[in-house]
């Protein structure tokens, strides 16, 4: 009876370079009666942000601009001369030139200059895991008899992240501004009076001039780094290895009616529907931590059939998102929904039945499953 249900369990018989290998991976010890499931303990994972700058710090310069201011200065525009009595002075008038507006200068900016780069970050690593084939020919009716555990190496996953360096920091450059020149015309002695002099007092008139009040300056601002965070995936654990978990002989190879309802057209399970969760199932995945199960959701056969297919799927997910958020890993379970595929009835669409008929297709199983899922 034993050796029936270890078949069950899809642990079943191959031929590998002709050797027989019904005894090979079992229990060391086993007792009469009791049924045992094999299970690849799967590598174990986790979460983890790294912090990669981008764009790093730099200064940007802002030039604040010279400022003027108008002054007034008095100048001479007639000398003291002296006339003379006799022979009286000649004149004449000449051009002055004078700074109107002082020379200055401007500070442009040479902004920062910068580099784009990338790099390639490993966001999951290198795993492998054991997946099962089922032989060709195999001569047995169950095909779970014909199973083999191959070993599948997966490719690392890497991201490609662009960031800048910098090549050029921001610098000023000067640039002259030439000031302007004025004139102012001048009366000056070109002959001397002779014999009598007469004092000719001086003459004087208020020009205006544009100064520089305070020079051109550069402020300088520092503009932060910027950072992006990546999630990345390292190996914690390393699995693959086999375990075995002794279970219940009746629920080992077949499917598993819970009595779970779910409100009307919707896949949300009732508070009745979690205590049967907690009562059963979730109580023995964990005292079982190797099991892997796979939820089956159907419905009958009344309605559309693709939304049937779709609501079916969502149930059955229903009861995966409910064990994992009462701590089950998301990795031991699988949800598949077959809608009206798998009736277990005549009534298909179109046939009449009593809604006790139709009650007996609108159900929810589980079933062990074996090795990794991923």
């Amino acid at each position: 009876m034993k050796t029936n249900y270890l078949h069950i369990l899809f642990f079943g018989v191959f031929l590998l370079f002709n050797f027989n290998t019904y005894a090979q991976d079992l229990p060391p010890e086993g007792d009469p009666g009791k049924c045992y499931v094999k299970c690849i303990i799967p590598d174990q994972f986790e979460e983890y942000t790294e912090t990669i700058v981008v764009t790093p710090s730099y200064k940007k310069l802002n030039v604040k601009p010279p400022t003027y201011k108008t002054i007034t200065e008095q100048v001479i525009v007639k000398e003291q001369s002296k006339k003379l009595k006799v022979i009286p002075a000649v004149y004449e008038t000449v051009s002055v030139k004078y700074a109107s507006k002082a020379d200055s200068k401007k500070l442009n900016v040479i902004p920062a200059t910068f580099i784009d780069n990338t790099k390639v970050v490993e966001v999951y690593p290198k795993t492998g895991r054991y997946e099962y084939i089922i032989l060709e020919d195999c001569p047995s009716a169950n095909k779970e008899e014909c199973m083999v555990a191959c070993y599948v190496e997966y490719p690392e996953q890497v991201e490609t992240v662009a960031y800048k360096t910098l090549k050029y920091d921001a610098n000023t450059e000067d640039v002259f501004i030439p000031g302007d020149d004025a004139y102012y015309e001048k009366v000056v002695v070109k002959t001397p009076a002779r014999v009598e002099e007469i004092i000719i007092p001086a003459e004087y008139r208020t020009i205006e001039k544009i100064v520089v009040d305070e020079p051109a300056k550069v402020e300088e601002i520092i503009i932060p780094e910027v950072t992006k965070e990546v999630t990345k995936t390292r190996l914690v654990t390393k699995g693959g290895f086999t375990a075995w978990e002794e279970v219940d002989c009746g629920i080992v190879g077949k499917a598993n009616i819970l009595p779970i309802l779910y409100e009307y057209n919707s896949a949300k399970i009732t508070s009745e529907s979690k205590k049967i969760i907690d009562d059963n199932l979730l109580k023995l995945m964990r005292d079982k931590p190797n099991l892997n199960i796979e939820l089956n959701s159907h419905t009958d056969s009344r309605g559309d059939d693709s939304y049937n297919m779709a609501l079916s799927q969502q149930r059955a997910q229903s009861v995966v998102n409910y064990l994992v958020s009462q701590g089950i890993a998301r990795e031991r379970l699988l949800a598949k929904g077959y809608g009206e595929s798998r009736l277990k009835n005549i009534c298909s669409n179109g046939v009449p039945c009593t809604e006790a008929m139709h009650k007996e297709n609108r159900r929810t199983e589980f079933r062990i499953i074996n090795g990794m899922m991923r």
